[in-house]
């Protein structure tokens, strides 16, 4: 029987009285050091020679959703808010002066209908309009900004706008003029220089001749984007989701796939092609919160279906996007109203066809081509695909099942994944883990937001798994503290649970922690893994562990016992390793939940005689509640150094509540 798990939240008096404990080498082999010459007290094996399942290159990824206002004023670079005049209110984000009225007669768009029309006379006060951005426009000094809009003149005289970069309080610090001329939409661009760092400037675009002119999709981009692509991305948010070593990336959502209604679910093909041209969509977490409800919430789409496809390309990852299954959100819905009945769900089963098309079809393909116009004629070679996201009950199998069958027979290459529910467990979970393999499915999405106690109990979750049946994948997970803040207690939980994920590689095949992004200003779900601000990112405690596994993920899993049995929290010890083909080398993973430190002896059975070189990277805090913060984004970070083992034989000290991989040259 599996050995209890104390709980692991301490008093501070007791934090207070292990932070005296002397300062121990981390680890030292015997060899190097002949007074270590105590007896272990623990000891563990790991068999070189025992290779066992595959760990698939695809195990530790990723997942996107725009909540925290994690793509537009996130990830997606444009600094402008509700650009297009489609929100709502088409002024939102906007302070009008002078004379402005929104217009929809002869629009640039037909999709994005809304443009702003600024006359002037002589008015004393000028005509314009000031964007607030999201919370603010952040610039940094001496970095270039390309300001863009499409504009016309209601007669033919040619007229001056002025644009602007200005503070909060609202004075100029950058100004550029465009001269607008002609009856007809024309795109106008004009470079900005930032003279100095701003965190929450605006931007001011003001009329400065007398007449009238109309200004559609009025834009502000870094010239430094991710990889440098026009309509790009924030450089600084991804490159930390590069730095994670990302092996899948699951996107757009999430609840946002579903909507609250089918007209606002999200749907891929409104979001290629054009991207002046791409309509706008209510974003639910505009909404869905009380407490949290922010009316300036929208989705531009923007960021759409053929920028995440090649953002994953950049980042060497598998594309995994999730696709409406018919279903609107089962919480938000509690009869069929907004939901598609099972004769009128074809489009919906064409559309993931079509999606299979657009990323992997031929350029004489009707889908494949649009990609190719849009910049890439290569094929983006996707694998995997989600229908539905937290959908239960017989609803959705008897959709999902139709899905099957015309992906089957299409694309029989296509691994298509299926849902367990919202829940980790309990009734709706049970009735569909069968209905899953019934429909032969090849994996099947588990969703787990939960306790430290749930996390640390559940590291064995995956032993008894069907060997025969669909693969999981664990596509939304995060320890939740009893604030639901990030601290080190929830990364070092996820780290000890996360051993179970690697030791059961021939069943776990992806995972992806959730939520990714948050705006510092403007979120409402937490814990998230990155947090931001108008200028710059912090990662928390959970990011490095989410890095420690996928710089260290290795390409097949080793045996890694104590006294026969895998270390499951038996004396608050949580282990797996694993064997990297590719560098030659040994991986061990070893968390220590404990406020003790811990002695133990690693036997590497089938290590050559004679000296392996290595590192060790190590996360550690004797403060369970520590985390990183905007201010201070350093405070916990992984430690990094070299290692040397003569021999099979590694002593290792374990400090308490901390987080050790180890790669070890073979």
């Amino acid at each position: 029987m599996k050995t209890p798990i104390r709980k692991v939240v301490f008093s501070l008096s007791l934090m207070a009285g292990i932070m005296t404990l002397p300062a121990q080498p981390a680890e030292q082999s015997k060899a190097t050091d002949p007074s270590l010459q105590w007896d272990p007290v623990y000891q563990l094996k790991v068999d070189v020679n025992a290779i066992g399942s595959p760990i698939q290159s695809t195990m530790y990824g990723v997942f996107f959703e725009d909540i925290n206002f994690g793509a537009d004023g996130g990830l997606y670079a444009e600094l402008v808010k509700n650009r297009s005049f489609e929100f709502d209110n088409p002024l939102a984000g906007w302070l009008p002066f002078g004379n402005v009225s929104i217009q929809t007669k002869s629009p640039c768009f037909d999709r994005n209908p809304h443009y702003a029309r600024l006359s002037y006379d002589k008015q004393i006060t000028g005509t314009g309009l000031i964007n607030e951005g999201f919370r603010g426009i952040g610039v940094k000094e001496g970095e270039k900004y390309d300001f863009s809009v499409y504009a016309r003149t209601v007669t033919n005289a040619s007229l001056k706008i002025r644009v602007q970069l200005v503070g909060k309080d609202n004075s100029p610090f950058e100004t550029k003029e465009i001269e607008i001329s002609g009856k007809n939409w024309d795109k106008y661009t004009v470079t900005l220089t930032a003279p100095k760092t701003e965190m929450q400037g605006r931007l001011r675009v003001q009329l400065i001749t007398p007449g009238t002119v109309d200004l559609e999709h009025i834009s502000l981009f870094p010239q430094k984007t991710f990889n440098n692509r026009p309509n790009g991305l924030r450089a600084d948010l991804a490159q930390a989701l590069k730095d994670l070593k990302p092996g899948v990336f699951r996107f757009p959502g999430g609840c946002i796939v579903e909507g609250t209604t089918l007209e606002t679910r999200y749907q891929w093909k409104n979001t290629i092609g054009p991207v002046e041209n791409r309509p706008t969509n209510v974003n639910r977490w505009n909404y869905t919160f009380d407490h949290k409800v922010f009316p300036d919430y929208f989705q531009s789409y923007g960021l759409g279906f053929y920028e995440y496809f090649v953002l994953i390309e950049d980042l060497g990852a598998e594309p995994l996007p999730v696709l409406h299954c018919g279903l609107s959100c089962q919480f938000e819905n509690h009869d069929m109203c907004q939901h598609v009945s099972l004769k009128d769900l074809k489009p919906f089963v064409d559309d993931a066809l079509d999606l299979i098309e657009f990323a992997n079809g031929p350029v004489t393909s009707k889908w494949g081509k649009i990609r190719a116009e849009m910049g890439h004629p290569e094929p983006f070679h996707l694998k995997l695909l989600a229908i539905g996201n937290e959908q239960w009950g017989s609803i959705y199998p008897e959709r999902l099942e139709m899905f099957v069958k015309a992906i089957r027979e299409k694309y029989p290459e296509i691994l298509i994944i299926g849902s367990s529910g919202p829940g980790s467990e309990g009734e709706a979970f049970d009735y569909l883990w069968p209905e899953m393999k019934r429909l032969e499915v090849d994996l099947v999405d588990e969703h787990f937001y939960r306790s430290p106690e749930w996390f640390l109990h559940g590291v064995d979750r995956y032993d008894s798994y069907d060997r025969n049946g669909p693969k999981v994948f664990a596509g939304e997970y995060a320890c939740h503290t009893g604030n639901q803040d990030n601290n080190f207690l929830a990364a070092l939980c996820e780290a000890a649970f996360m051993t179970g994920f690697e030791r059961n590689a021939d069943v776990v095949h992806l995972t992806t922690y959730a939520p990714l992004f948050a705006h510092v200003d403007a979120w409402q779900w937490k814990p998230d893994l990155i947090w931001f601000d108008n200028l710059s990112v912090m990662k928390t405690p959970n990011y490095y562990v989410q890095q420690m596994y996928g710089q260290n993920a290795g390409t097949h899993v080793l045996p890694m016992v104590q006294d026969g049995k895998p270390l499951t929290g038996q004396h608050d010890l949580y282990a797996t390793a694993a064997l990297d083909k590719n560098t030659n080398e040994i991986i061990l993973k070893i968390a220590n939940t404990g406020m003790r430190q811990q002695r133990i002896q690693l036997n590497l059975s089938g290590l050559s005689s004679g000296k392996h070189v290595g590192t060790l990277t190590l996360l550690q805090s004797y403060d369970l509640n520590a985390n990183n913060t905007i201010n201070q984004p350093e405070c916990i970070t992984p430690v990094k150094s070299s290692v040397e083992v003569d021999g099979s034989e590694l002593n290792v000290q374990l400090l308490p509540f901390s987080f050790y991989v180890y790669r070890i040259a073979l």
